[in-house]
């Protein structure tokens, strides 16, 4: 599996620094407004669990589970194949995101749950690549830009592999080519 990877972006190290850093953050600009926090399944678990642990105030968990790649690519259109149990009505929501690539996945729900009557939304993420944007998302929070590459691990994967990678890498081309 390592094998399979070309480069190392971000170690465990520095994944553990930026999720206690940001849970500073989210802790200070939600202090007494318990937040409900959205994990968008499956690639935002490791996140989620990480950086909850980080926030210092209340908050409540739920899960969500969209679709929008086949494979190495985007489709265009986003599934949702869970949705949340809460109401989030009157109530902030911060989105826990894997990545934000095209931004059209994160699109949707922002539009979904305004509409729904959140009392705001804000969109955390690990990994923020912006060059391949269509989408006008802007994340509130961001633990790093990457580069225009497929990365792979701490969630992420290609083809439900290399989820369970502790750090996050640049998978080599000949993996999702081939």
């Amino acid at each position: 599996m390592n094998n399979d990877i070309k480069e190392v972006l971000y170690s465990k190290e520095q994944i553990a620094e930026v999720t206690k850093k940001l849970g500073k953050q989210i802790t200070k600009d939600f202090e007494g407004k318990n937040p409900l926090v959205v994990c968008v399944l499956k690639g935002a678990v490791m996140f989620t669990t990480d950086i909850i642990r980080e926030i210092d105030t209340y908050l409540e968990l739920d899960f969500m589970d969209v679709s929008s790649y086949a494979g190495a690519e985007s489709t265009g259109k986003v599934k949702i194949t869970q949705d949340i149990k809460s109401d989030v009505s009157g109530r902030p929501v911060i989105f826990m995101e894997d990545i934000i690539d095209t931004g059209r996945t994160l699109q949707r729900l922002v539009e979904l749950f305004k509409h729904r009557n959140a009392k705001s939304v804000k969109i955390c993420t690990l990994l923020d690549k912006p060059e391949r944007r269509v989408e006008g998302v802007k994340p509130d929070y961001v633990g790093f830009e990457v580069p225009n590459e497929f990365v792979v691990g701490y969630g992420l994967d290609f083809a439900g592999r290399y989820r369970n990678l502790g750090y996050v890498g640049i998978l080599k081309p000949e993996v999702y080519e081939g």
